[in-house]
C-alpha cells in the first residue's frame, strides 16, 4: 500500500507540472485515473541491470583500447563513487544514458569535467574605518580626530588627538559586541526620568503575553483588550506592519474579545478590517517586487505614492490619539468610515494588480489596457476619487510607453532589443522602392491582433506613417526638414491637460483619444506634409503619373497610334523582329518621344512568345499581344507611390486595349479599291461591308467607353485624390484603389471573366474576318486577271502594258499593285499565307462563312450585353453603373 501512495502522490505532481490544472477541477481525476492506469498496466519489461554492467564494463575496455585511459580512469572513478549511491533506479537510469550516448571514446573530453566543479566563492574584502575615511574625506578633516577631554581637571585648551583610531583595524573587538548586545531598553531609557514611562509601555504591552487560562468546556478564554489597542493593531495591519492580532495574510486572531462588545459584534469587525488589509496585499506584495521593465517599473513606482499617500492617511489618524490636543472619540467603525473612501481607489488599484498577476505572460503593456478599463468604468460609475487616482497613474506610465513612439515619428528610429514597441524592421536592407512596403512592419500576436495596447488601435497607421515619413525622408538627405519637424512642440499628456475641469462630463476614452490625437497630429503633419512636398516638386510624382497614363492607358492618341502600328506592321509582315526586345523598346522610346523622356521607356516580349509561329502569332489576340511588356523607370520615391502591383495593373489594361486596337488596326486597313464585276461577289461584298461596320462599331464602342467613361473621369479622381492625402500611405490606398476600380470598371476582373473572353472572341473575329476576306480578295483578283488574259490572248490587240494594267484597279488585298507585291518579295502574304491559314475553312463557300460569322457576332453580342446587365444588376460594387451603362450602350446594336 505504501507504494500505491507513493505511486498515487507521484502522479499527482505529473498532473499538475503537465496540465497546471488546481486541485478543485472537476477534470483532474479523470487525469490522474488515465495516468494511474497507464502506469499499472503498462506493459513494458524493467531494464535488465546484468546487461547495463556489461554495457558499462565494455565501455571502459573500449576507452583503453582506443588509448584513451585517463579517460578510462575518470570513468571508473565515477562508477565506484555512484557504488554506495546505488539503489533500484540506478540501472534505468544508465540504461537512459547509454542510449544517449554518441560515439564517446571520440568526442568525450576531459575538460568537461572542470564544468561541474562549484567554483569557490572568494572571500569578500573586509571594510576597515581606514577605507571610510578615504572614501568621505575625513582623512582631510583634521578636527574630527580631536576629542576634547572635559574631566573637571582638564582645560578647555587640552584635547587628544585620536587620529591613531583611524589607523587601527575597523573590526570590533568582541568585548564591545558583547556589550552592545547585552544592552537592554532600560539602559537606553532616561534615568531617572524615564523608568516611569519605560514602565507604562511595558504594561501597554502586557496583554500580548498574558497566559490564557482555560475555561468551563475546555477551551482557552480570550484576553480582553481595550478600544485604543485594536485601532492600533487595525492601523498598523492596514501599514502593511506585523501585528499580534493578524497574520502575514490579514486573517484576525480569535483570542481577543473588545471590552464591552459582543463576540459576533467584535469577529464581524476584525472580519471587516481584515478583508481591507487582504485586498489591500496584492498592492504591497507587488511594490516591494523588483520589476525588469522600465514600463512595470513606472507602474510599480506609482503604486509606491499611492500607498505612501495612504500611509500618511494612517499616520495623521494615529496623531490623533498619541498628541492628543482635544477629546477624541476612540471608535473603530468611524474609523473604518473614514478611511473607506480612501481605500476605494485602492481597491480598484489591487484588482488590476491581481488580474495582472493571474494572467499568463502577459504583455508589459498590459496593465496600461486594464487602467484604461477601470479609469472608464470609474468615471461612468461617478467615483471620483478612483477615476482621477487611476487617471493620474495611467496618463503617468504613458509617458513612459510614448518615449518608443516619440523616437519613431521623430527620428525614424526603433530601440534595440524593444519587445514592448508595435513597430519592428526587418532584418536585411531592402532596395529603395521597398523601404515603405516591407522594410518595417507591425508586429502581430499568434491571434493575429496587433502588438499592441487596443486603445492605441485607432492611431497605429499614422504613428506607423509618421516614423516610415522620416525614414524616407532621411533616405532623401531632407535632414533640415526632420530637424524641423523635431523642433515641434507637443501637447502635454498628464491628467490636467487631458482631463481639465471644463470637460468632466465627458467620456474619459473620448478626452484621451481627442488629446493623443492632437499629440500625433503635432508629429505627423509635417512629416507627411514635407513628403508629400518633395514626391511633387523634386521627384516628379505628377510627371510620373502623366507617363503612365500615356504609356500604358494610351492617354496620347498620336504616340500609341504610332507604337501601335509598328508593332501590328511587323506582325502582319510576318517578321519575327517585333519580337526582339531591343526593336520593341526602339519602337517605343521613338513613338513617344515627343511627351516623355526616352530613356525612361523600355520594352519587351515574354519568352513564352519565342515559341508561337508568326502565323499563329497574327491570327489571334490571345496569343502573342498579351505578351509585350511595356516599362517606365520612374524615381524610386514615386515606386513607393505606384509599388509592382500598380504596374501590372496597368500592364493588364495596356494589353486590352492593344488588343481592341490591334482588331481596328485590321478593320481600318481592309481590302479596298476593288469592284468585283458579278453579282454574287457584290452580295458577297455587301455582307463582308455589313460584318465589318458591325465590327467597328463594336471596337469603338470598347474603346469609347473605356477612355471615356473609364480611364478619364478615374485618373482626374486619382489626381484629386493624391492631393487630398493626409500621408504617403493614404496616397498608396489612393492610387491601389485607382487600379482596382478601373480593373473592375474595364471589365478586367474575376466576376468578368467570361464576359472578357467572349469580347476577345470578337476581336479574334474580326481578324478571322479580314483573313477570309483577303483570301477571297486573292481569288477572285486571281480569276478577274485570268479572264481578262484570256480576252486579251483572243483579241487582235497587243496585252495592255502594266502601267495600264495598274490603272485597271487590279490591287492586292493590302493595297499595293500585284507587280509591287512581287517586286517586294511580299505578295504571298495576303494570298497564300492567309489562304493556308484558312485552309480549314476553304471547304465552306465564302458566303456561309461570313454568315457564319455574322451569325457568331450577333450571339457574342447578346452575350456581353446581357452578361454585363446581369451582373450590373447582381452587384453591389461601385462599377455595376458603368457596366449597366456599356450594356446599354452596345443593345444598340442588337437586332430586334
Amino acid at each position: 500500500m505504501a507504494y500505491q501512495a507513493e505511486l498515487a502522490a507521484q502522479c499527482d505532481e505529473l498532473v499538475t507540472a503537465v496540465t497546471n490544472i488546481p486541485e478543485n477541477h472537476k477534470h483532474r481525476n479523470i487525469y490522474r485515473e488515465f495516468v494511474l492506469r497507464s502506469l499499472r498496466e503498462h506493459s513494458f519489461l524493467r531494464t535488465n541491470q546484468f546487461e547495463v554492467a556489461d554495457r558499462l564494463k565494455g565501455l571502459e575496455e573500449r576507452f583503453r583500447v582506443v588509448g584513451r585511459d585517463a579517460l578510462a580512469d575518470a570513468f571508473r572513478q565515477r562508477l565506484d563513487a555512484l557504488e554506495p549511491h546505488w539503489n533500484h533506479t540506478s540501472p534505468d537510469v544508465l540504461h537512459f544514458i547509454l542510449e544517449l550516448a554518441d560515439q564517446p571514446a571520440q568526442k568525450s573530453k576531459l575538460t568537461d569535467l572542470d564544468l561541474l566543479k562549484e567554483p569557490e566563492e572568494e572571500p569578500q574584502p573586509t571594510l576597515t574605518w581606514r577605507e571610510i575615511a578615504r572614501e568621505d574625506g575625513w582623512k582631510h578633516e583634521r578636527d574630527i580626530w580631536r576629542i576634547n577631554d572635559w574631566a573637571p581637571d582638564s582645560s578647555d585648551e587640552e584635547e587628544i588627538d585620536v587620529r591613531s583610531v583611524a589607523s587601527a583595524e575597523s573590526v570590533t573587538s568582541a568585548s564591545s559586541v558583547d556589550e552592545r548586545i547585552q544592552r537592554t531598553a532600560l539602559d537606553l531609557a532616561f534615568k531617572p526620568q524615564g523608568e516611569k514611562e519605560l514602565q507604562q509601555l511595558a504594561d501597554s504591552l502586557a496583554w500580548r503575553y498574558e497566559h490564557r487560562a482555560e475555561g468551563e468546556n475546555g477551551s482557552l478564554e480570550k484576553t480582553t483588550i481595550s478600544t485604543l489597542l485594536l485601532v492600533r493593531e487595525v492601523l498598523f495591519m492596514l501599514g502593511g506592519l506585523e501585528t499580534t492580532m493578524f497574520d502575514a495574510k490579514c486573517n484576525p486572531s480569535m483570542g481577543y474579545q473588545l471590552a464591552g462588545v459582543s463576540s459576533e459584534a467584535y469577529q464581524a469587525l476584525v472580519t471587516s478590517f481584515a478583508e481591507c488589509g487582504r485586498k489591500l496585499t496584492p498592492l504591497r506584495v507587488f511594490a516591494k517586487g523588483r520589476e525588469q521593465s522600465p514600463l512595470l517599473q513606472v507602474f510599480q513606482d506609482s503604486v509606491q505614492k499611492a500607498l505612501r499617500t495612504f500611509d500618511m492617511d494612517l499616520a495623521t489618524i494615529q496623531g490623533r490619539f498619541v498628541a492628543i490636543k482635544e477629546d477624541v472619540v476612540v471608535s473603530p467603525v468611524g474609523i473604518l468610515t473614514e478611511l473607506r473612501p480612501k481605500l476605494k481607489p485602492l481597491y480598484a488599484l489591487a484588482d488590476i494588480v491581481r488580474q495582472l498577476q493571474e494572467e499568463r505572460n502577459p504583455h508589459a503593456f498590459r496593465y496600461l489596457e486594464l487602467l484604461y478599463d477601470a479609469v472608464g468604468m470609474a468615471q461612468l460609475q461617478g467615483h471620483n476619487a478612483t477615476y482621477e487616482l487611476l487617471g493620474s497613474i495611467f496618463l503617468d506610465c504613458f509617458q513612459v510607453y510614448l518615449k518608443p513612439i516619440r523616437m519613431w515619428m521623430e527620428e525614424g528610429r526603433l530601440l534595440p532589443g524593444d519587445r514592448t514597441f508595435f513597430v519592428s524592421e526587418s532584418p536585411t536592407k531592402l532596395p529603395l522602392p521597398q523601404i515603405w512596403q516591407s522594410q518595417f512592419n507591425l508586429l502581430r500576436t499568434p491571434e493575429g491582433n496587433l502588438h499592441a495596447p487596443r486603445f492605441l488601435k485607432p492611431a497605429i497607421s499614422r504613428i506607423f506613417n509618421a516614423g516610415k515619413s522620416i525614414v524616407v525622408l532621411k533616405h532623401m538627405k531632407q535632414d533640415a526638414a526632420t530637424s524641423k519637424y523635431r523642433a515641434t512642440v507637443e501637447p502635454k499628456m498628464d491628467f490636467e491637460a487631458v482631463c481639465s475641469g471644463d470637460v468632466e462630463f465627458a467620456p474619459f476614452s473620448e478626452l484621451f483619444g481627442a488629446a493623443f490625437q492632437a499629440w500625433i497630429q503635432s508629429k505627423h503633419h509635417t512629416a507627411a506634409a514635407t513628403l508629400r512636398e518633395l514626391l511633387y516638386s523634386s521627384y516628379g510624382l505628377s510627371r510620373g503619373l502623366d507617363t503612365l497614363e500615356k504609356v500604358y492607358l494610351m492617354s496620347d492618341g498620336a504616340s500609341s497610334t504610332a507604337f501601335t502600328s509598328a508593332i501590328f506592321r511587323h506582325l502582319d509582315n510576318l517578321s519575327s523582329s517585333w519580337k526582339d526586345r531591343f526593336t520593341l523598346t526602339e519602337i517605343a522610346q521613338e513613338a513617344f518621344s515627343s511627351s516623355v523622356d526616352g530613356y525612361r521607356i523600355f520594352a519587351q516580349v515574354d519568352p513564352r512568345a519565342l515559341t508561337h509561329s508568326a502565323i499563329a502569332s497574327r491570327s489571334s489576340v490571345r496569343l502573342s499581344l498579351p505578351l509585350i511588356r511595356v516599362g517606365c523607370r520612374l524615381n524610386w520615391p514615386v515606386q513607393i507611390v505606384v509599388p509592382e502591383e500598380g504596374i501590372r495593373a496597368y500592364q493588364t489594361i495596356f494589353t486590352f486595349l492593344l488588343q481592341i486596337r490591334r482588331a481596328v488596326y485590321l478593320l481600318q486597313h481592309a481590302v479596298r479599291d476593288f469592284h468585283p464585276t458579278s453579282l454574287d461577289a457584290r452580295g458577297q461584298m455587301a455582307t463582308y461591308y455589313l460584318l465589318r461596320t458591325k465590327l467597328l462599331w463594336f471596337c469603338n464602342v470598347i474603346l469609347t467607353y473605356l477612355t471615356t467613361l473609364v480611364l478619364a473621369p478615374q485618373t482626374a479622381r486619382l489626381r484629386s485624390d493624391l492631393r487630398d492625402a493626409a500621408d504617403v500611405d493614404d496616397m498608396i490606398t489612393a492610387h491601389s484603389e485607382f487600379t482596382r476600380r478601373i480593373i473592375n470598371e474595364s471589365c478586367l476582373g474575376v466576376k468578368l471573366q467570361p464576359i472578357r473572353e467572349c469580347i476577345l472572341d470578337i476581336l479574334d473575329l474580326a481578324i478571322k474576318v479580314q483573313d477570309v476576306q483577303r483570301v477571297e480578295m486573292v481569288r477572285l483578283t486571281e480569276e478577274e486577271q485570268e479572264v481578262q488574259r484570256l480576252s486579251v490572248m483572243s483579241s487582235p490587240y497587243k496585252s495592255p502594258s502594266k502601267k495600264k494594267r495598274g490603272i485597271l484597279g487590279l490591287r492586292s488585298p493590302r493595297g499595293k499593285k500585284a507587280d509591287e507585291e512581287d517586286e517586294d518579295g511580299d505578295g504571298d502574304i495576303g494570298g497564300d499565307s492567309v489562304r493556308g491559314r484558312n485552309s480549314s475553312s476553304s471547304a465552306k463557300p465564302h458566303h456561309v462563312l461570313l454568315k457564319e460569322m455574322l451569325g457568331d457576332f450577333e450571339r457574342y453580342l447578346r452575350f456581353v450585353a446581357g452578361g454585363l446587365r446581369g451582373v450590373a444588376r447582381a452587384s453591389k460594387d461601385e462599377a455595376a453603373t458603368r457596366w449597366d451603362l456599356l450594356a446599354e450602350m452596345l443593345e444598340t446594336g442588337i437586332k430586334e
